[in-house]
């Protein structure tokens, strides 16, 4: 543990109240999807339940979906919430199409004991009637569909590493966080929950801080990996 500095004397000082932080916890829950843990918080900390329980379960089954690889599942239920969404937001509609691609792909080149090269073709069939039309139109796309092909022309231990990305399953929570910020959007709410700006905002201002000499500790965590160095007056308990 570093010695106690002035500046933590201030930031005693200005430590926000259990309500803020409350808040602060409870619209992370709500924007990001949590709905069980939104109303478990909610009876330990005695603040009212989101009244759009129903509206954050309906974006949960949208991201579980995603995350599990069942895409054509997750479009029909975008659909459903509204069926704007895809035909507005072209870019995001591509990135279910490509990762709807991807997934098929996987499933095959998965294969317990390996795969017939003409299981690809419900895959050309797909990528031909569903991105092959949208490439021309921007040339990012038209990259999206060389890279999204070229899985099935390498073997997976001889893939670029730029192919071979695809694979990842970052790629499947990208994607859906993507779609959880538009719905958000399209509901008239904040895309993304308040303590990404509040933590871009601190960092801005340390870096501000530091560029202007004021007198700071040489390391300012600020306490959201766990780490045990993260606080300085020991573990703050949120009640």
């Amino acid at each position: 543990m570093r010695p106690v500095h002035s500046f933590d004397r201030k930031v005693e000082d200005a430590k926000p109240s259990k309500s803020d932080i409350n808040w602060v916890i409870m619209d992370y829950l709500v924007s990001e999807g949590y709905p069980g843990a939104a109303e478990k918080f909610a009876q330990e900390t005695n603040i009212c339940t989101p009244t759009d329980m129903d509206s954050i379960r309906e974006r949960v089954r949208i991201r579980n979906a995603i995350h599990a690889g069942r895409i054509e599942e997750a479009v029909e239920m975008i659909n459903e919430v509204d069926s704007e969404i895809l035909d507005e937001n072209h870019h995001l509609h591509f990135d279910l199409l490509q990762l709807h691609i991807i997934e098929m792909i996987r499933a095959i080149i998965n294969k317990p004991g390996g795969f017939q090269v003409s299981e690809f073709k419900p895959v050309l069939e797909a990528a031909t009637h569903q991105l092959a039309p949208r490439a021309p139109t921007d040339q990012k796309y038209q990259q999206a569909v060389d890279r999204t092909m070229s899985l099935m022309v390498f073997p997976v231990e001889k893939m670029p590493p730029e192919i071979k990305e695809l694979l990842d399953l970052k790629l499947r929570e990208k994607v859906a966080n993507n779609v959880n910020r538009y719905i958000l959007e399209k509901r008239g709410e904040r895309s993304e929950a308040k303590i990404f700006n509040l933590v871009r905002a601190r960092a801005w201002a340390e870096a501000q801080a530091r560029e202007a000499k004021v007198d700071l500790p040489p390391n300012l965590p600020i306490g959201l990996d766990g780490d045990a160095t993260a606080q300085v007056a020991g573990d703050v308990m949120v009640q």
